[in-house]
């Protein structure tokens, strides 16, 4: 009866058992990837540091609040409704500007960040491309192997026909000339 109550609180599903290696595979990948975001940070120019620090704050709800109270304040004392502040800028042509220029230095900063977040993520686009091909390239060679391994033991299969086109390498270039051609 307990093992039951105890079965209904995990549900009714039990995590997979993690085949042996696989996590001390995965904390090396992990642990080298830190490392190299830690080197990519490392070598940051200042000003991509600055541009960094600026779009992260930029990005908080902080940062809404702070404009709430500096923009609403300015509004409110010039508009004549704090005592003992006299307006500084009745017609608004300095907050005006003061936004203005925050928006194009705010803008600047952020892509600034964003052109650095998509070097990035060109580099990590290229690894998966590279890897994606050498796996292709690798279960090709499998593909052929394993062919080879059933024509020596005489076992026909009903796809057979598909494996000759298997054992082929593919050409990335013609994948990508006929991506290119279907969307024109």
């Amino acid at each position: 009866m307990a093992e039951q109550a105890a079965r209904s609180k995990a549900g009714p599903t039990t995590p997979s058992p993690k085949p042996p290696g696989l996590a001390s595979v995965l904390a090396r990948n992990i642990r080298m990837l830190q490392k190299r975001r830690a080197r990519e940070e490392a070598t940051a120019t200042l000003e991509e540091r600055i541009a960094d620090a600026i779009t992260r704050f930029s990005g908080t709800m902080k940062f809404v609040y702070l404009h709430a109270v500096v923009y609403g304040f300015w509004i409110i004392a010039n508009l004549d409704l704090v005592p003992g502040v006299p307006k500084f800028d009745p017609s608004f042509v300095i907050l005006a500007m003061v936004a203005s220029v925050e928006a194009i230095f705010l803008s600047t900063f952020i892509l600034i960040t964003q052109n650095r977040m998509s070097a990035a993520a060109d580099k990590r686009a290229e690894l998966d491309l590279q890897i994606s091909l050498l796996a292709e390239h690798e279960v090709t060679k499998l593909a052929a192997l394993l062919s080879a391994i059933a024509d020596r033991l005489g076992v026909q299969t009903e796809v057979d026909a598909e494996v000759e086109e298997l054992k082929e390498d593919v050409a990335p270039e013609a994948v990508l000339d006929e991506i290119e051609e279907r969307r024109q």
